[in-house]
């Protein structure tokens, strides 16, 4: 299973949960499970997050592969100007 982790405010909305294993093999796949696991972190998946799967950082890349050794961040949004 690879190894996710949930950084700033997006642990709010897991019960503080910030790192767990979840079995997919690509981020659309996650996304769903872990929306299917905490309801009230799934809207705010789609919102434009940024995902650092095994180092390497992808913007809206739900069909990017994921192995079950992979390490992924899930980051919120930064905004910025």
């Amino acid at each position: 299973m690879a190894h996710v982790s949930l950084m700033g405010n997006l642990r709010q909305y897991t019960g503080g949960i910030a790192e767990l294993d979840v079995e997919a093999s690509n981020i659309r796949q996650l996304f769903r499970k872990l929306g299917e696991t905490f309801p009230e972190l799934a809207p705010h998946l789609e919102d434009g997050l940024a995902v650092a799967i095994d180092g390497q950082i992808y913007k809206d890349t739900l069909l990017e592969p994921i192995s079950e050794a992979s390490e992924v961040f899930i980051l919120p949004q930064i905004a910025g100007g």
